[in-house]
This record gives structure tokens, C-alpha cells and sequence, in this order.
């Protein structure tokens, strides 16, 4: 029987192939090579610019901006990377001025980036074109406040939806009604009659353009109705910021314009192509596992509270009876803060599922990984964790009590006291989540 160390090592080489197969570089440079339909059409449209620029926003932006500067070289008039804080060594691409925006939370390098992103489509003519690279991280890494509201007032409105438990889509939803930028409007800072493509890397599940980085250059179908009635449902409306409150209700009112809507004629010059998401990673993760000798099974996406979706990964994978099958799934799950604990919603689904394995499996051939594919799980320097039968067994001994780890959202010490954290480090891509589960190993 293999030992955990060797469950550990055939999890993570399975997360690693999948994360292998979303890397931005690659993805682009598929996206450009006119294999398929879609690529022929971009790569006709930037072939037949006189001057192209470069706007890459997320955990991918500087992978992504790289290699439009590889490919694209002199035709490149400029280009801004707007990145997370760089690993070591990462060398800027040549013609390309890379910023720093904030994440999770967005800063005032955040704003910064967007000022000068701005700046830079004022030199756009209508002959132009722009090539917006979006990938994981960039709602938080590109701010620029709708006429009113302050960067505080985002910032403060965002952590509080981000503790309420909100998903991606209403997140994004104020977002796009807090922002100059967001929801369809960079298309209209960008020159009439300029050429836009975008090369849309999804860290959201659906693959919704309008959702993906706040949709920068998608149409918008949610309104500043929705967005108060998500503040409301959300419990955040009251103590939200005045500025806020009075930027939402002018909209609501007609004073404020409302984010452009499908059919507007200002996306009759853009072209948007998404060329990756989870299930590009999922995908790659089932051919690794059969690589290896395991059937493959598709679970549940993740989706809804994390102790949830734990606990019903737990029990699909204790029904599996096939000898040496891996249960996949992808998705985003989310976690209602309540405790002062460390940890992120990866963790907190692997500590929910590893406490139901010991209630309905305690003696089990049972493993699981659930991780981020950002390779950080919220504000910790792990993925994610591993989750086997004898997780609560191990943590009890050294005097840890799963449940109340579990309620104050500290998972991040459960696992680290037991070796059963996944460090990667940053990836440079985002997919979200992945979970992979060995069964009668």
C-alpha cells in the first residue's frame, strides 16, 4: 500500500499537469496560431494592424504580455503588464512596462495602473488596435473609481462583500457599478472605430466574459438595481460607504450612465476570445491520472459554502468502488468568514471533507487534494491541503479540534500541524480551484 508521503507526491504531480496545461505563455501563443477558427480570425486582425497595443491585467499578465512581445515584436507600439508583486528573476518583457496592481484587496497601485492604462489609450487613433490580456486577480489589480467614489470606498465595500460570503458574480456586479473601467466601459475609453482583442484567460466558473475581470471588454447585463439589491442581500447596504450608497441610487435614478448592454455598438469592434479555463486544467488532470493507471470520474463542481461542497466530495468519493479511480472536479467554492483563523476556501473545503472522511470512512483507501490553481489560497503561502481519513485522527493527537478549527476558519493550522499543506508558490496562472481525489489506491 502506498504511504501518504506517495499519495501526496501522485496528487501533486496530477495538480501540477493540470496547472502545466493553463499556462498563460502557452495558451496565448495557441491563441495565435491559427489552428482554429477563432485564432485565424485574431490572428488576421492583429496581422492586418498598423499599431498594435498591449494591455495585460492579472496573475498571468506578465507570461501573457511576454509572449504578444515575442510574437508580435516591433509591431508592438506599447504595452502595460499589470502584474502581482514579480517572483525573483522574472525579467520584463522587452517594450513592456510592467506595474504592480494590489490583490486580493486592490490599493492604490491598483488606481495607479488603471491611470496609466488610461493614459495610454489616449494615444490610440481609430486605426489602432488593442489587445487586452486578462487573467486571474484582475478586478482587484485595475481600480479607477466611477466620477464620486473613492478608492476607500471600493476597497471598503469589497472587503465586506469578500467576508459576507459573496460569489465572483456579485462581486463583480458593484464592481462594474463602482468603476470608470469595468463592465464593458474600457470600450468606450478606448479610440472609436479602434480594434480590440481580448485574449481571456477564465478564473471563473461558466467562463462568463462578463464576469472574467469584471468583463472589461464584454457587455454587461447587470444593472446598478442589482448591484444595491446584492449589497442588501448581503447585509452590507446600511454600513456601506454614503458615496456608495448615493453613486448606486444616481444610477438607479438615470444621472449616472448606466455599463453598456449587448447590442450597444461600441462591441461591434471587439473580439473576444477565451483560450482557457478549469476545465482546460480539469482535462489535463484526467489524462495525468490515467497516465498513471486511474479510471476517472467527474464530481460536483465546487460551488456554493466550502464546508459544503467538502463534505459532499467526501461522500462521492467513499462511494467509489472502482479499484484505483480519481474523482475530479473544478469549480470556486466560497467561505462566509466567521473566525479569526488563517487559511482560504481551498483549505477550508479540504478540512470539511477530511472531518466527514473520518465520521464515513475512517479506515478507508481515501486521499484528496483540494487547491487553488494560483498555487495561493487566499492570504496563506499554501494551495491548498491534503485531505485523507486519518487527517482528524494525526490533528486530535497533538490537541486540535477539527470542528473548532473548522468554525473559526483555521485550517490553514489544522493541516500545517500535520505536514498536509500543499506549497507550490505562485503559479502565474488562475483557473480556480482544483480538487482530485484517489480512491482503492
Amino acid at each position: 500500500m502506498p504511504s501518504r508521503t506517495d499519495l501526496q507526491r501522485e496528487l501533486t504531480a496530477i495538480y501540477r499537469a493540470a496547472i502545466a496545461a493553463v499556462e498563460p505563455a502557452l495558451l496565448v501563443g495557441r491563441a495565435l496560431d491559427g489552428a482554429t477558427s477563432a485564432s485565424r480570425e485574431v490572428s488576421e486582425l492583429i496581422g492586418a494592424a498598423r499599431r498594435s497595443f498591449v494591455l495585460a491585467i492579472g496573475k498571468g499578465a506578465h507570461p501573457m504580455a511576454s509572449e504578444l512581445q515575442r510574437q508580435l515584436g516591433a509591431k508592438i507600439v506599447r504595452g502595460l503588464a499589470i502584474v502581482p508583486p514579480a517572483p525573483r528573476g522574472q525579467a520584463t518583457p522587452p517594450g513592456i512596462q510592467c506595474l504592480r496592481g494590489g490583490h486580493p484587496l486592490p490599493d492604490q497601485s491598483s488606481a495607479d495602473a488603471a491611470r496609466a492604462a488610461l493614459d495610454m489609450l489616449k494615444e490610440m487613433t481609430a486605426n489602432d488596435l488593442l489587445i487586452v490580456a486578462l487573467s486571474g486577480g484582475a478586478s482587484a489589480m485595475f481600480i479607477a473609481p466611477a466620477e464620486g467614489v473613492t478608492l476607500e470606498d471600493k476597497v471598503a465595500t469589497n472587503s465586506a462583500l469578500l467576508r459576507s460570503g459573496a460569489t465572483i458574480k456579485e462581486l463583480n456586479c458593484v464592481r462594474k457599478h463602482l468603476s470608470a473601467v469595468k463592465g464593458g466601459n474600457l470600450v468606450r475609453a478606448t479610440a472609436a472605430g479602434a480594434r480590440i482583442v481580448g485574449l481571456i484567460l477564465s478564473d471563473v466558473a461558466g467562463d462568463d466574459l462578463a464576469t472574467i475581470g469584471s468583463g472589461l471588454t464584454a457587455p454587461d447585463p447587470s444593472t446598478f438595481s442589482d448591484a444595491i439589491a446584492i449589497l442588501k442581500r448581503r447585509r452590507i447596504w446600511g454600513r456601506a460607504p454614503e458615496r456608495v450608497r448615493e453613486h448606486l441610487e444616481k444610477g438607479v435614478a438615470g444621472e449616472v450612465p448606466e455599463t453598456p448592454k449587448s447590442g450597444d455598438p461600441i462591441f461591434a469592434c471587439v473580439t473576444n476570445l477565451l483560450i482557457g479555463s478549469n476545465r482546460t486544467a480539469v482535462d489535463a488532470a484526467a489524462e495525468e491520472a490515467a497516465r498513471i493507471g486511474f479510471a476517472i470520474e467527474r464530481g460536483s463542481d465546487l460551488k456554493g459554502e466550502a464546508d459544503d461542497v467538502g463534505r459532499d466530495l467526501a461522500h462521492q468519493l467513499a462511494k467509489m468502488e472502482v479499484p484505483r479511480v480519481c474523482l475530479l472536479a473544478g469549480g470556486e467554492a466560497t467561505v462566509t468568514v466567521r473566525g479569526r483563523g488563517r487559511g482560504g476556501r481551498a483549505q477550508q473545503c479540504a478540512l470539511a471533507m477530511a472531518i466527514t472522511l473520518s465520521q464515513i470512512a475512517p479506515h478507508a483507501r481515501l486521499a484528496a487534494l483540494v487547491a487553488g490553481s494560483d498555487g495561493i489560497d487566499g492570504p496563506t503561502d499554501a494551495a491548498g491541503a491534503f485531505a485523507f481519513p486519518d487527517s482528524v485522527a494525526r490533528a486530535t493527537s497533538k490537541g486540535l479540534d477539527p470542528a473548532t478549527a473548522l468554525k473559526h476558519n483555521d485550517a490553514y493550522n489544522f493541516f500545517d500541524s500535520i505536514g498536509d499543506l500543499l506549497r507550490v508558490g505562485p503559479t502565474g496562472t488562475n483557473v480556480t480551484d482544483l480538487m482530485i481525489g484517489l480512491a482503492n489506491y
